[in-house]
């Protein structure tokens, strides 16, 4: 998939300045050559990547280059298409032609150039700045008088790599800790390469601590990459790994069952999967069975429907989606892929669904526009209350 719309890059590029006039043949051949070569340098860098012949360090770097030219040529692609858009219905107008030369002339395509370039710019920056504390409270059916309030915090899609390095992964731990979580959840997909590659940036996390735990379930970028190394690493730290299982917690004097699910990804016959169980859904409802209320950690947000056909758990908390990235393209290509859900709350029949925008994401695809990167901590209410 990479491969096939890197090769589109070079087409966008020329599609982009082909209409532009009045352009003498050498200003033509220089603005489109510059605008080939930088597709070229997207393809390139897929190429490298695919190829798999350098370690994941370097394969990182080449990710997030191969990112920031994807965005541009994504935005390209809006951008041409309204432009011819704008165009076509210049032509209808009363003295069309002046109207439709606008469209086409040189200072306006070359003024969009250059605001893509910053905006993708600006959506790799955001991509990897670190988040901040966001609170808001959510109700979750069933839970008891004695939990409400209780503040659970939510680190998704961490994302840990070469190229966020220990400093990142710090700065997220300290907010969290700052924001006095009661409980830490961290739905999948914590880091990404091997453990040899990026284990040392994800020190930071056997500092999280909270009175009723720190609990993670796998996503599925930790099947691409050892995954029981990683969960044997996360372990060591402290964490409270939940595959398939289910821990029962005891808040002021009522239980609640917390249970990790693992990925759809162990669905899937691939190359790239390296280890990793599917999901059990119902070992993670037996697991909770007599207690209070029930809170399952599942990656991705498609599982939503089969656990609120249980009718067995009262929150799903999911990450995958970042949140959709940007504007935009999170309800036309994020949402489809992922049964409509995005990011935030969601009633599946009667359950409630929390999808989580993220603290993080994969180094190929880092850009936000519109859509912040976030640490959520929930602060979990009672209908009753």
């Amino acid at each position: 998939m990479t491969f096939i719309v890197s090769l589109l890059l070079p087409l966008l590029a020329i599609l982009f300045w082909w209409p532009v006039h009045p352009l003498s043949k050498p200003q033509r051949r220089w603005r489109t050559g510059i605008s080939v070569l930088l597709a070229l340098i997207g393809l390139g860098f897929a190429t490298l990547w695919r190829l798999d012949i350098f370690s994941y360090t370097v394969e990182a770097w080449i990710q997030l280059v191969f990112g920031w030219v994807l965005v541009m040529f994504m935005l390209v692609l809006v951008f041409v298409l309204l432009r011819e858009a704008g165009w076509l219905l210049s032509r209808l107008l009363p003295r069309s032609s002046r109207v439709a030369m606008l469209w086409h002339g040189v200072g306006f395509n070359q003024g969009a150039a250059l605001v893509i370039v910053l905006l993708a710019t600006l959506a790799i920056y955001n991509g990897l700045k670190p988040p901040q504390v966001h609170e808001r409270d959510l109700v979750v059916p069933n839970l008891p008088k004695e939990m409400d309030g209780v503040r659970m915090a939510v680190l998704a899609d961490l994302h840990i790599s070469p190229v966020k390095r220990t400093w990142r992964t710090q700065r997220i731990v300290d907010a969290t800790l700052a924001a006095k979580p009661d409980l830490i959840v961290l739905p999948g997909d914590m880091a990404d390469g091997g453990l040899e590659d990026s284990g040392r940036f994800a020190e930071p996390l056997a500092q999280l601590k909270a009175p009723y735990g720190v609990w993670l379930a796998p996503g599925n970028h930790e099947y691409y990459y050892d995954y029981a190394a990683w969960m044997a690493h996360f372990r060591q730290m402290g964490l409270g790994v939940l595959e398939n299982q289910t821990a029962t917690l005891s808040i002021n004097g009522r239980t609640l069952a917390m249970s990790g699910i693992g990925d759809l990804a162990a669905l899937k016959q691939a190359p790239y999967m390296h280890g990793g169980l599917p999901p059990d859904m119902p070992a993670v409802v037996n697991g909770g069975k007599g207690s209070d209320v029930h809170i399952l950690l599942a990656h991705q947000p498609k599982q939503a429907r089969a656990a609120a056909a249980t009718g067995a758990i009262d929150l799903q908390v999911s990450g995958h989606t970042h949140g959709g990235h940007m504007l935009g393209f999170d309800r036309w290509v994020v949402a489809p892929f992922n049964h409509g859900y995005v990011r935030g709350e969601y009633r599946v029949q009667d359950m409630t669904l929390f999808v989580s925008s993220g603290v993080g994401q994969w180094d190929g695809f880092t850009a936000r526009l519109g859509v912040r990167s976030s640490i959520d901590v929930l602060v979990l209410r009672s209908p009753a209350r």
